[in-house]
């Protein structure tokens, strides 16, 4: 096996909850089902995607407090809310309430920028300030503020029979360091190191200074580092999608292969004005990826991981790739199940 400069240490996996419009209890128990399986393989983390008018997770405080009930060890993460469409202060309460309810498993990863489809939303999501709303880095740093105790108003004391507050309650102690950062630009990933956050790579990044995948998520994670008090210490996290085959059918087989080359394509050239360069999705036996991973120039610094599972398969898909990355590939890897 090639040597790596960094054993992997946490293993985790990340869905988008996908659900049938028609009937969206079953697609969240799913969700929750694969959670529970996930804490029970030995994973250690667990993330979920956040969409909105999209049939996907919309409320992951709501799913994932749903989780924290039932289980006890696995971490829970966002990947990632985006915080255009939240106000900072009412999530700051949402997070310490889940942070707390999961026994301090949360790990809330968020970004910025407008919402998708902006002005087709805007007067829908923000009827009164859509022109006027702040979607920048700013947004961020109120969250961060709320979550560490930073005051949210002057006021503070009794007033009658009731007792104020100058900070967020409930304050969850600790939940400000495991707060995360989405990023795919240099500049995300220097401003979350100079805020102390941890660093959220995905198999998206912009292309600014190469067309190479692995050397564009290579140069954000020292970018991230080199801004971070932590240094070399700084918790990163990279997420591509991985398929691993091992235990799969042949129908599986076929199924995984014709997802990953319809998606092909859009990894060779940057994509879009905004050149975007797309991971392409690992697909083979747990032996072939660990290879491919142990080459890739930015897996060779991480020693953490949240693979992304497809969204448009079927339960027992994610039943079958979950296993096989927790029996097969994590230990490829020199990771070692949680017990």
């Amino acid at each position: 096996m090639p040597p790596t400069s960094r054993p992997l240490r946490k293993l985790g996996f990340l869905t988008i909850g996908l659900f049938d419009e028609a009937d969206p209890r079953r697609g969240h128990e799913s969700t929750l089902e694969i959670i529970e399986l996930g804490e029970r393989l030995g994973f250690d983390s667990v993330w979920v995607r956040h969409r909105h008018l999209q049939f996907g997770i919309s409320s992951p405080v709501a799913v994932l407090a749903a989780a924290s009930q039932r289980t006890s060890r696995i971490e829970l993460g966002t990947a990632v809310i985006p915080l255009g469409w939240e106000n900072p202060l009412r999530l700051a309460e949402d997070l310490a309430t889940l942070d707390l309810l999961s026994g301090g498993r949360l790990n809330p990863g968020v970004s910025v920028g407008p919402p998708m489809h902006y002005d087709e939303v805007k007067q829908a999501l923000y009827p009164d300030s859509a022109d006027v709303e702040d979607f920048s880095y700013e947004r961020v740093r109120r969250l961060l503020g709320f979550v560490r105790g930073e005051k949210a108003t002057d006021f503070h004391g009794v007033e009658g029979f009731e007792v104020f507050s100058d900070r967020v309650q409930p304050h969850s102690p600790g939940l400000g360091s495991r707060l995360w950062y989405g990023g795919a630009s240099l500049s995300s990933a220097r401003w979350a190191g100079e805020h102390s956050m941890n660093f959220l790579t995905s198999s998206v990044v912009k292309a600014e200074e190469s067309e190479d995948f692995a050397e564009i998520q290579l140069s954000h994670i020292r970018a991230f580092r080199e801004r971070h008090p932590d240094g070399d210490r700084a918790r990163v996290s990279q997420g591509l999608v991985v398929i691993p085959t091992d235990s799969a059918s042949p129908e599986q087989r076929a199924k995984y292969q014709e997802f990953a080359a319809k998606r092909t394509p859009r990894t060779a050239t940057p994509q879009g004005p905004a050149r975007l360069m797309f991971a392409p999705d690992l697909v083979g036996t747990s032996a072939e990826i660990a290879e491919r991973l142990h080459a890739h120039a930015a897996f060779q610094e991480i020693d953490e991981v949240a693979f992304a599972l497809p969204f448009t398969f079927d339960h027992a898909d994610y039943v079958q790739i979950l296993t096989d990355m927790a029996t097969h590939l994590g230990p490829a890897l020199g990771w070692r199940a949680a017990p």
